[in-house]
């Protein structure tokens, strides 16, 4: 359990990092787009990572001062809406460039050797498998999410379906975005659809797409840092019961609203969180690389491995057995799947810091 809660506490961390990096590149996605717009293309208009990072870690800063995870529910729900938008729009821009081309770039076997070594390509195809097991991260805050839903119905059954339906709509998404994305450009396909300049325009129509994915990365930062401020904050106060500075709870009030407890350890520790998170995402600006190594690091022991023998032991599934098999062959063959993820994502970030100078990047 402890090793489980350590995983799940870096990973947190991890995310924090991975959302502040992916939102600095998406606002200067607009600022670019713009600058291209003005200039009629003759413009490269690079600039510098560094102020976007500052300005997400200061709107996350007061956002992390509400208290409780139950209380970011309305934050969830307009992360969710702005997920579905600027997913939509990337999708849209796909098949409109394919419709323009008449043709599917690409092909089966993924990019040409030529554009990169044999090497690269098996290094790259370790780090997609990372990104892949990226994009279900929020198993590592299924229980938490659980324990905010009400019943009845029973949480498991309300979490069942909704659990379904989520990995559903996820799945085809995300297939459908990476499927024409890269039939779109073949080769050339950027990391980041809507931020890697495949689309110039409509410029307008990629701006509110990028302004969706700065509000739901601030909408999700929240969400995916809740339980690990509530463990600190909980640990401390079982370390420290008689401080004043960890316990007090000062009422303000709010005209119109009810008074809003401020405590001082919270504003304290949070604060230095995201400063933390911020200074380190400024060091690594290196999207894809930083989400395969967060998505290969947590994905076996959160997401297979723990739920797996969890399912044994309540279940009794004899040793040995065929399903017994079935579930460790399961769990072994993901297991691999997150070592080569990791390591392919390493390699990246190692090829990335051989050219790259801290707090100077730009784009």
């Amino acid at each position: 359990m402890k090793i489980c809660g350590l995983i799940q506490y870096i990973n947190l961390f991890g995310v924090a990092i991975g959302y502040t990096i992916a939102s600095s590149i998406s606002m200067m996605a607009i600022k670019r787009s713009n600058c291209f717009h003005d200039s009629h293309d003759k413009n490269p208009c690079h600039i510098s990572s560094n102020p976007y990072m500052i300005m997400f870690g200061i709107f996350e800063i007061i956002f992390s001062q509400i208290p409780d995870f139950d209380q970011i529910w309305w934050l969830s729900i307009v992360a969710a809406i702005m997920s579905f938008a600027y997913s939509t729009i990337g999708l849209g821009l796909g098949v409109a460039k394919v419709a323009e081309s008449g043709k599917f770039r690409g092909s089966l076997t993924g990019i040409s050797i030529g554009t990169v070594t044999q090497t690269q390509k098996i290094w790259r195809s370790f780090q997609a498998l990372g990104n892949i097991a990226f994009a279900y991260s929020y198993s590592i805050i299924l229980i938490e999410i659980q324990d905010t839903v009400k019943s009845p119905p029973s949480e498991k059954k309300t979490m069942k379906k909704a659990t379904l339906l989520s990995v559903i709509v996820t799945t085809l998404f995300y297939m459908l975005c990476g499927c024409m994305g890269y039939a779109a450009f073949g080769d050339l396909a950027p990391g980041n659809l809507l931020t890697g300049f495949g689309f110039y325009n409509p410029y307008w129509l990629l701006d509110i797409a990028n302004a969706a994915i700065v509000i739901h990365l601030v909408g999700a930062y929240q969400v995916y840092c809740q339980p690990l401020f509530a463990f600190i904050e909980k640990w401390a106060a079982e370390r420290f019961p008689d401080s004043q500075f960890i316990t007090k709870e000062i009422k303000i009030p709010i005209p119109g609203f009810k008074p809003y407890n401020l405590n001082l350890f919270r504003l304290v520790w949070r604060t230095i969180f995201v400063i933390i998170t911020t200074v380190i995402s400024m060091l690594m600006p290196f999207f894809n690389d930083v989400v395969g190594i967060l998505g290969a690091f947590g994905f076996w022991p959160l997401t297979v491995y723990f739920p797996v023998e969890m399912y044994i032991a309540q279940k009794k599934i004899p040793k040995w057995s065929t399903r017994w098999l079935c579930l460790q062959i399961l769990s072994f063959a993901c297991l691999i799947i997150s070592i080569a993820a990791a390591a392919g994502s390493v390699a990246g970030v190692v090829l990335d810091l051989k050219v790259y100078k801290p707090f100077k990047t730009s784009y």
